[in-house]
C-alpha cells in the first residue's frame, strides 16, 4: 500500500493556522480532495458558507486553475475568519468575509457553492437553489452513510438529504469520501 498523496501547501498552511487558532472542526482530507477535484473543472465564482479556519477554502483553492475563477467565503465567527484570512493574504482570487453567509446572495450564480455551515435549516434546499446557475454545483458534506431510504441518521429521517436527494431542480448524489463519511453533490438543471 502506498502513501497518501502529499497535501497541497496551501492546505499545510490551512491546518497549521487552524492549530494555532485552536480550532478541531475542518474539513476533511477526503472531500478536501473532492473539492480540490470539483474546483478544477469551474470557471467564474465559486463559494463557500461556513469557512471556520479556511481549510476547505484551501482544499477549493488548490484545485482552481484558472486566473478567472473567483473564491468567496463567508464565516460568521470573526475570529475564525480573521485566522482564514491570513491564509489568503495576497491572492486576489480569495475573498474572506467575516458574515453570515447570506450576505453573499448578491454575488451569486456560482458555479460551485460548498455549503459547509453549522445550521442544517439554513441550507435547506429552497435557501439557496437559486444561487448556483444551471450545471452549478452545490456540495454539502458531514453526512454519516446510509444506505436506507428514507436516509436515516442517528435514529430519524434525515430530512435534509432526503430534500436534497430528490428536488426536482437538481441531479444529485450521495458520494461516500471515508467508510464513515459522505457528502452530497448536487448540480443545478
Amino acid at each position: 500500500m502506498s502513501a497518501p498523496p502529499e497535501l497541497p501547501e496551501i492546505v499545510r498552511r490551512a491546518f497549521d493556522v487552524s492549530r494555532r487558532a485552536g480550532y478541531a472542526s475542518f474539513c476533511r482530507n477526503e472531500t478536501g480532495r473532492l473539492l480540490a477535484t470539483l474546483a478544477a473543472t469551474r470557471t467564474g465564482t465559486m463559494a463557500e458558507f461556513g469557512t471556520g479556519t479556511g481549510v476547505g477554502t484551501a482544499w477549493l483553492r488548490s484545485g482552481v486553475r484558472s486566473d478567472d475563477v473567483r473564491l468567496v467565503t463567508a464565516e460568521l465567527n470573526a475570529k475564525l475568519a480573521d485566522a482564514a484570512a491570513e491564509i489568503f493574504d495576497g491572492d486576489d482570487q480569495v475573498e474572506v468575509i467575516g458574515a453570515d453567509w447570506s450576505t453573499l446572495r448578491d454575488r451569486a450564480p456560482f458555479s460551485l457553492l460548498f455549503v459547509d455551515a453549522g445550521d442544517p435549516a439554513g441550507v435547506r434546499v429552497d435557501a439557496i437553489a437559486d444561487l448556483v446557475g444551471p450545471g452549478g454545483i452545490v456540495v454539502l458534506d458531514d453526512f454519516v452513510p446510509c444506505e436506507s431510504w428514507p436516509p436515516i441518521t442517528g435514529g430519524r429521517v434525515d430530512y435534509l438529504r432526503e430534500e436534497w436527494l430528490t428536488d426536482e431542480r437538481f441531479t444529485a448524489a450521495e458520494v461516500m469520501v471515508a467508510p464513515d463519511a459522505s457528502a452530497v453533490l448536487a448540480t443545478r438543471r
